[in-house]
């Protein structure tokens, strides 16, 4: 930590071609629990120097995807490894820059190594395609890349989420350009370096950071890219799907879109349930990192048997919690991203005074973009803050007579990614299976902290559209599959090859 903060304030520039180019534009990257203190300045890239970023993917594309895949996956171990040597390094930039505790921090590092050797292992899998030959024919199905991905960010995630995203485009590939989220660009800085290090040849990995509202629309309309991987906002999301879609002059494909989108995620309690461990996950999983994750708990629906012993323990458990800076290891709720997620917050926490009782409103510490976790109960199903996301640490629990009424309610919002349960009655775990629409449905346990490969992430409905990320279905969104058959029962083969008569 200390070794970082001495290295505060320094200028970031974006990595085209190769080459860390000076931009005219730049802004400062702060520390939301201090907003006086500078993290980094970055360079803000122009529509020109955008243009030259896709000029050099397209330049490099051709060499790239036929680059074998073994070594673009052995280029991700060695980032991988890069990672883990500046394990400390990245979690201490984490804190600084967008408010991370030093244990969640120290956790995305974990996952960004293993979205990075994960999908190595991955791509020399599908790399190795499959054969169904008859006699006189031979059938060879197999992957190329799709050509120029674009992966726009976000700040939450600062280093894991990129990451996966980045490297899942490149090492089946693609020539990939970053543009992370404004917040944390000195992170996905930090991310540039370790892959120039590990290798990536020059055009293949493009670090373009800027103003999304100017930047963002150009590269995800501009013709010459074949794919958009995002994620963030429902808004932005289904702005890029839309923007995606529209056919370009002088395109001649169809972009993918792989979009994640948030949730409005509940759990459910029933009069079963261990509440010892259902107050500790629910607290865990609605309060930490601010309730700043797309898998946050932000509805709690707890049957009427229990409702009464179920909000006073969780209020009490909410009230212990530590607020503060993240530089602070006894911190267990550090601030928001910026003032204007603070101020965003706050509209739907007096929305919710107006809708629901408050049970618990801890104070806010100041400087900084603090808010204290609010806790509501009695709150109706159809209140604003029990149907729109809020990504703040802001809890609803719902009151409900039965199970059934329970699972309806988990399922009336137009989101679908994570969702608990805590029973201890099989019959509710086992309708909960089958009924429960999320794409990751956690039981007995907190809803956050999805694993690579152990539990792949994301949802439907509009929580996103594509595979989860850490599966085995995700890289399959950035490779075109293609058959190959060949009729070898001929008269012979030309005597001599290559020559034309």
């Amino acid at each position: 930590m200390q070794t970082i903060r001495q290295q505060l304030g320094k200028a970031y520039w974006p990595l085209i071609n190769g080459e860390w180019i000076a931009t005219a534009a730049t802004f400062a990257s702060v520390n939301p629990a201090n907003p006086e203190e500078i993290v980094g300045q970055v360079g803000s890239i122009s529509i020109e120097e955008a243009e030259q970023a896709i000029a050099a993917a397209k330049a490099a594309f051709p060499r790239w995807q036929r680059t074998p895949a073994q070594q673009r996956s052995k280029l991700l171990c060695r980032a991988a490894d890069l990672m883990a040597q500046r394990r400390a390094e990245l979690a201490a930039w984490m804190v600084f820059e967008v408010g991370k505790t030093l244990q969640e921090a120290d956790g995305e590092v974990s996952e960004a190594i293993d979205f990075c050797r994960y999908y190595a292992g991955e791509m020399e899998r599908l790399d190795q395609g499959y054969d169904r030959n008859l006699p006189g024919e031979t059938n060879r199905y197999h992957y190329q890349p799709r050509g120029i991905a674009v992966v726009i960010s976000p700040w939450n995630f600062p280093l894991a989420i990129p990451t996966g995203m980045t490297v899942a485009a490149l090492v089946s590939g693609n020539c990939t350009l970053l543009k992370p989220a404004e917040p944390s660009s000195v992170i996905a800085a930090k991310l540039a370096e370790i892959l120039v290090e590990a290798g990536i040849p020059p055009g293949v990995f493009q670090y373009v950071p800027g103003r999304g509202s100017v930047v963002g629309p150009y590269l995800v309309k501009h013709p010459d890219v074949h794919m958009i991987a995002f994620t963030g906002s429902q808004e932005v999301g289904c702005r890029i799907y839309a923007e995606a879609a529209v056919l370009q002059p002088g395109q001649k494909h169809l972009k993918q879109v792989i979009a994640e989108m948030g949730g409005k995620n509940a759990i459910v309690i029933d009069q079963s349930a261990d509440l010892d461990q259902a107050v500790a996950g629910v607290v865990q999983s609605a309060f930490s990192y601010s309730g700043q994750k797309c898998s946050a708990c932000s509805r709690v629906i707890v049957l009427n048997a229990i409702y009464d012993r179920f909000v006073a323990r969780l209020v009490e458990a909410t009230r212990s919690l530590n607020i503060g800076p993240t530089v602070d290891p006894a911190t267990q709720v550090g601030p928001v991203i910026n003032a204007q997620a603070r101020d965003r917050i706050q509209e739907y926490i007096a929305k919710g005074k107006a809708e629901a009782d408050v049970a618990l409103e801890m104070p806010t510490p100041e400087p900084g973009y603090f808010i204290g976790p609010v806790v509501f109960s009695e709150v109706p199903p159809d209140a604003v803050i029990a149907q729109e996301e809020i990504f703040g640490p802001v809890l609803s629990v719902l009151r409900v007579q039965t199970f059934d009424e329970a699972i309806n309610l988990a399922n009336g919002t137009h989101y679908a990614l994570t969702g608990g349960l805590y029973s201890r009655t099989p019959s509710h775990i086992e309708q909960a299976k089958a009924q429960f629409e999320v794409g990751n449905l956690y039981i007995n346990r907190g809803i956050t902290g999805a694993i690579v490969d152990r539990q792949p992430f994301g949802g439907f409905k509009l929580s996103g559209v594509g595979s989860k990320a850490g599966g085995r279905d995700y890289l399959l969104q950035f490779l075109e599959p293609r058959v190959v058959t060949e009729n070898i029962q001929r008269q012979g083969f030309a005597p001599i090859e290559g020559v034309d008569e």
